[in-house]
Parts: C-alpha cells; sequence; structure tokens
C-alpha cells in the first residue's frame, strides 16, 4: 500500500457522497450558498467517473456523519502513511466527527490505525503533503497546530523528516486556508502553486529540491485554480473553470481533465484534492 506519495499513479481513494440532509447547515459550516441536493448528487457522480476513467478504485464511505457537509471533504480527517491511516483531529470543531467515521470504514477494508491525534493538538490533512516518503510538509495554522505537528512527528518517527511552515493570516480563523490550497505536487518535479501565498521557507526547499512550479495567476486563486488532484504523474483532475492554470499545466506537459464543481466545490471551497483520500498509488 504504497501511499507516502502525492503523484504516483491513483489506485485506489476513498470518497465520501453529498447527503442531502446534511445540506441544511451550509450557513453554520462556512459555506458560500446552500448546494443544490440533486446537482451536487450528479456532480459527484461525475467526478467519481472520472475517477474510475483514471483507472482508480474508487471506495464509497458507509459510516454516517449526521449534520456534516464537510464530510464529503476526506482528505482532511486522516492521514495515510504506507504502515497505515493516523486519525486527524480537525481544526475545525464541527468536524470532530469525521476521523472515527472515516478510520471505521477503512478498517472494515482491512487498513489499520496506526496512531491517533489527542488534544489539545489539531491537524487536518489539507495541511499535509507528501514531498518525497521520507518527507512531510506540514503548515501551521488556524487549523493544525503545534502540538498537533508534534503529535504527527513522535507517531511518524525519526526516519519521517516533518517541515513545518507558518500558513498566512489571509482571512482569519473562520476562513479555510491549508498549505494545499496554494500548492499542489503535479510530479515528483513539478507542482502548480499560487505564489503570492507561498511560505519563502518552502520556495526555497523545492528550489533546493529541484522542482518547478506552475504559477497561478491572481484571479484563479479564489476558484481554487492551486488545488489539482494528481491521477498520476503530470496527468491531474482540476476544478472546471481556470483556463489560464489549465494552459500553464499543459505547456508544462500535463494532461489536465476537468470536472465541475459549482455545487460540491465552489460553494464549500473544497477541490479535486479535498474531495478524495487516496489509500494506494503506484
Amino acid at each position: 500500500m504504497p501511499i507516502q506519495d502525492q503523484t504516483g499513479s491513483l489506485r485506489r481513494v476513498y470518497v465520501r457522497e453529498p447527503v442531502a440532509d446534511d445540506t441544511s447547515a451550509w450557513g453554520p459550516y462556512g459555506w458560500h450558498a446552500p448546494p443544490d441536493p440533486a446537482r451536487a448528487a450528479d456532480e459527484h457522480a461525475a467526478f467519481r467517473a472520472e475517477l474510475e476513467h483514471a483507472g482508480a478504485d474508487v471506495w464509497l464511505g458507509a459510516a454516517e456523519v449526521p449534520g456534516d457537509p464537510d464530510a464529503i471533504y476526506t482528505y482532511d480527517p486522516i492521514l495515510m502513511t504506507d504502515a497505515g491511516a493516523i486519525v486527524l483531529r480537525p481544526g475545525k470543531p464541527g468536524r470532530r466527527a469525521e476521523p472515527d467515521a472515516m478510520a471505521a470504514d477503512l478498517a472494515a477494508a482491512g487498513i489499520p490505525t496506526v496512531g491517533r491525534m489527542e488534544p489539545p493538538g489539531t491537524a487536518e490533512g489539507g495541511d499535509l503533503c507528501w514531498l518525497d516518503p521520507s518527507t512531510l510538509l506540514a503548515g501551521r495554522g488556524y487549523r493544525t497546530n503545534r502540538d498537533g505537528i508534534d503529535q504527527l512527528r513522535t507517531m511518524l518517527g525519526p526516519s519521517i523528516d516533518v517541515e513545518v511552515f507558518d500558513l498566512p493570516h489571509h482571512r482569519g480563523p473562520d476562513a479555510c486556508l491549508h498549505l494545499l490550497s496554494f500548492i499542489s505536487p503535479l510530479d515528483v518535479d513539478l507542482a502548480v502553486a499560487f505564489l503570492p501565498m507561498m511560505p519563502v521557507r518552502l520556495m526555497e526547499l523545492l528550489r533546493d529540491r529541484d522542482v518547478r512550479l506552475v504559477e497561478v495567476p491572481d484571479d484563479e486563486f479564489e476558484t481554487m485554480g492551486p488545488n489539482v488532484l494528481a491521477l498520476g504523474p503530470r496527468i491531474v483532475l482540476c476544478l472546471d473553470g481556470n483556463e489560464e492554470t489549465r494552459r500553464r499545466m499543459e505547456a508544462a506537459g500535463v494532461d489536465v481533465r476537468t470536472y465541475r464543481g459549482e455545487e460540491i466545490s465552489l460553494k464549500g471551497d473544497g477541490g479535486p484534492t479535498c474531495l478524495t483520500r487516496p489509500l494506494d498509488r503506484g
């Protein structure tokens, strides 16, 4: 189960369908507008079809998380390692039921829990990214705190280098800004990024690792231009509409595929990475 990898060919992925009864909580959960349940279901079905077309085994979560529209964003509750799942503790209080539900689903599929975050630590998957199998990038911000990162270091052990970067304040603690809100790996030597948000130390690390960056233009940051899911090396799935970012990725030799996400992505600030939890890559 190699998964300490962001860009290998996607073999198995965990997703959760939108639940119509949960959409009424869109306001308390910080969504921009109420999602239309029927259109959201259609968009998610088409999104899953794109994952299957890429060759992934798409696994639908079954454990319920009542009243939580954010539960469709399955990247956040768990950090996957080659040994199994680390159960995180979201910084957003309304999402605290998601990790146990997802861990139960994974256990039913034979994926063990190898660690569990405890209070006062917080961490969300959107702040965590494997640069390579022995290097984890971690964004310290309003959703992932110092104690959570310290716990991750202990659980991962000395063989994993955890590189920590302070995230910008941007719109404050009530808004969602993750590390992966402004950078997504496309291959071992290529990433797409919104440079004005990038920490200097992260820019220097990527330069030292010979990782080239495709720059997202200013007017495509808010529509999640940097939030891109690698289906394989230089094969990606991204939200429809960010045409200049798409053009720049294609110019860098990337096969770009798109999906419509007005209901499941734009209204809830969750792009294709957020909507998936890769379980196996190769």
